[in-house]
């Protein structure tokens, strides 16, 4: 296998299991609720997710902050000065500063280790968006892809990587801003259900809605029914705030109406789940766009 590390954020909501299997680095974004600042690391040790969104149904707020410059230096420096390369997968620049941190950071390190690279990418995805590209890239370093031939290759991929998501409540998405207060209002009177992506700019965009909940999860399937590129042999990636048997009744429409059978299915972390609030269902997939 290629010998580089492969670094991503806690934004990509992958397990610790598969971190551990896939042999890559995961920094971990931090969030703040009930007046305390946690950090999300993929094998919750400081809140789980049903705690998190237990607390979310309940009341409580969080708020969500990026990683900072210094992070990245931090978990840089060791591996640097260990004779390792680095590519970087950082959660995409148009919902958060964590690409532009981990830029600076590389940008810093270069000069203190001229004989190491690091690269950085900028993923344009959220959740297990980003999840199943470190996924893809991490497959293709173990086929013994270069750096810059992994780093190129993401490049390539990250314009067909698909993302579409729905919301059970709208009124965490007022909250960050994304919908008015009256849309939230009304939407919510009538079970009005946004089915939303992440754009090429990386950003979150509302694509249509659908009067009630099994509406808007077909929705999901029929979007990818439309625009999945050779589902043969794909990994379906699936996330949830909490809501897990909705996440697996998209999974078995997607294995009935297209044959899939590989599916990884995990929580939205905290991080994610602070905007989205619970019962939010994203479904990822290698498209056409």
């Amino acid at each position: 296998m290629a010998d580089f590390v492969i670094l991503t954020d806690s934004s990509a909501d992958l397990g610790a299991d598969l971190v551990s299997e896939l042999n890559i680095e995961v920094l971990p974004l931090s969030f703040t609720m009930g007046g305390r600042t946690y950090r999300d690391f993929p094998d919750n040790r400081e809140m789980t997710p049903a705690d998190f969104y237990r607390r979310l149904r309940e009341g409580e707020w969080a708020t969500t902050s990026a990683v900072n410059m210094d992070q990245y230096t931090s978990i840089l420096t060791p591996i640097l000065q260990s004779g390792r390369d680095v590519l970087i997968l950082a959660f995409s620049s148009g919902l958060s500063t964590t690409y532009n941190s981990a830029s600076m950071a590389a940008e810093e390190l270069r000069a203190q280790f001229p004989a190491r690279r690091v690269l950085v990418v900028d993923t344009l995805c959220a959740s297990l968006g980003q999840g199943l590209l470190v996924y893809l890239a991490a497959k293709q370093r173990e086929k013994g892809l270069s750096l810059q031939q992994v780093r190129d290759w993401c490049v390539r991929q990250i314009p067909t990587l698909s993302h579409q998501f729905t919301v059970d409540d709208l009124h965490h998405l007022k909250r960050g801003g994304r919908i008015s207060a009256a849309t939230a209002m009304v939407g919510s009177m009538l079970q009005i259900k946004p089915v939303l992506h992440v754009d090429q700019q990386g950003k979150l965009i509302n694509i249509g809605k659908a009067r009630g909940r099994k509406a808007a999860l077909t929705a999901l399937v029929d979007r990818m029914e439309r625009t999945v590129r050779n589902p043969d042999g794909q990994i379906v990636f699936l996330s949830h705030s909490d809501c897990l048997e909705d996440a697996q009744w998209v999974a078995d429409q997607v294995k009935a109406r297209l044959g899939i059978r590989k599916f990884y299915i995990n929580y939205i972390g905290p991080v994610i789940g602070a905007h989205t609030g619970p019962g939010c269902v994203a479904l990822f997939y290698i498209g056409d766009r």
